[in-house]
C-alpha cells in the first residue's frame, strides 16, 4: 500500500515538473485563414511536444494591441503594417517570424453596378476600424487609383460582419478577407470581388511577441516559430487531417478550407528569410508612409528596432 502511495506521489511530481517546464504563452489572432497553423499547432499537440503551454485568444485586430499592452497576451499574429502602427503609438513589440502572404485570400466586395474603383467615389464601404488591415487596404487600394479615404464613406463592420451584411444587401461594397471572402464568392446575385491582393499585393502576416516576453524566454520564442513550420510541415504530409483540424476553428469542413488556403502561402523558413531580407523591408517603408497620409500614426518608429529574426533557427 505504502508502495503504490509512493509511486503516485512520485508520478504526480514528474508530471509536476514536466508542466513546470512549459512556458506558458497566450497569443492574440483571428480566425484569418493565414494564421490556422498557429492553431494547427495548438490542436495537434506540436506546442506542447516543443515545451510550449500556449493559449489561443480570439481578439479583434482593432483591440489585440490592448490586449499586448495589457499583458492579458504576450504574442500576436496581425499584419507587418499593424506592428508599425501598435509601435508607434506605444505598444512596443517585436516581429520574430513571418506567417502568410495573401493571394488573393483580402478583397473588396462591390455591387455589380460597380466596374473600377473610381466607381467607389462616394459609396458606402464597411471596413474594419482605422489601425487595423482592412481598413489600410483599402487606402492603399484607393491611393493606387489616385483616390483617398476621404472620397468614400466608411462604416466599421469586422471582415466576417462585413461579408454577412454585404450577402444580406447592406452597404455598397465591404472589405474582408478568407474565410469570410468566400462567402461573397458563394453569392454573385448580390455583387462580385472587385479586387484583391492578387492586384494589389498588400497584405502580409507576421507572428511577434512583446520585448519582455523575448528578453525573459528566448528559447520559447525559438520553439513558437519551430512549431509554426513543423505546421506547415504537418499540412504538406497530412493535407486532409490539418485542413479538417483548421477548418473546425472557423467552423468550415476540411475541403471549404482547403478552398479557402487556395488564396494564400503560408512561408516556410526558406521564404521567411528571402522576405525578412528584402520585401519586407520596402513594405514597411512604403505603409509607414500611407500610415501618416491617412492619420493613423503621427511618426515613423525606427522601422529596424520591431523586427528581430534571430529566433528562427
Amino acid at each position: 500500500m505504502k508502495s503504490n502511495w509512493v509511486m503516485a506521489a512520485f508520478a504526480a511530481a514528474l508530471m509536476s515538473s514536466a508542466a513546470h517546464a512549459e512556458t506558458a504563452v497566450s497569443i492574440g489572432m483571428s480566425g484569418w485563414t493565414g494564421f490556422a497553423p498557429l492553431t494547427l499547432a495548438k490542436e495537434a499537440g506540436i506546442f506542447e511536444k516543443n515545451g510550449l503551454d500556449v493559449e489561443i485568444k480570439k481578439i479583434p485586430q482593432a483591440s489585440r494591441h490592448l490586449a499586448l499592452a495589457s499583458g492579458d497576451i504576450q504574442c500576436a499574429a496581425t499584419t507587418v503594417e499593424t506592428w508599425i502602427v501598435w509601435n508607434a503609438n506605444g505598444v512596443a513589440s517585436k516581429q520574430i517570424f513571418q506567417l502568410d502572404k495573401s493571394h488573393g485570400a483580402d478583397g473588396i466586395a462591390v455591387r455589380n453596378d460597380v466596374s473600377s474603383v473610381a466607381d467607389l467615389k462616394g459609396k458606402t464601404i464597411a471596413a474594419s476600424a482605422p489601425g487595423t488591415s482592412p481598413y489600410f487596404f483599402l487606402a492603399w487600394i484607393l491611393k493606387e487609383n489616385g483616390m483617398a479615404m476621404t472620397d468614400v464613406n466608411v462604416v466599421n463592420l469586422e471582415p466576417g460582419p462585413a461579408a454577412q451584411a454585404f450577402v444580406a444587401g447592406q452597404n455598397d461594397a465591404a472589405m474582408t478577407y478568407e474565410p469570410y471572402l468566400s462567402t461573397v464568392r458563394a453569392a454573385p446575385d448580390q455583387g462580385k470581388i472587385l479586387a484583391t491582393t492578387l492586384n494589389y499585393p498588400a497584405v502580409m502576416d507576421t507572428f511577434g511577441c512583446t520585448p519582455q516576453f523575448l528578453s525573459e524566454n528566448p528559447d520559447a520564442a525559438k520553439a513558437l516559430a519551430k512549431s509554426y513550420f513543423e505546421a506547415l510541415d504537418m499540412i504538406k504530409a497530412e493535407p486532409e487531417k490539418a485542413y479538417g483540424i483548421m477548418g473546425a476553428d472557423v467552423k468550415q469542413s476540411a475541403e471549404a478550407f482547403g478552398g479557402s488556403a487556395k488564396f494564400l502561402e503560408w512561408q516556410d523558413k526558406a521564404a521567411n528569410k528571402t522576405f525578412f531580407e528584402g520585401e519586407f523591408k520596402t513594405f514597411s517603408e512604403k505603409s509607414a508612409d500611407l500610415l501618416m497620409e491617412i492619420g493613423i500614426i503621427k511618426s515613423k518608429p525606427d522601422l529596424a528596432t520591431i523586427v528581430d529574426t534571430s529566433f528562427i533557427e
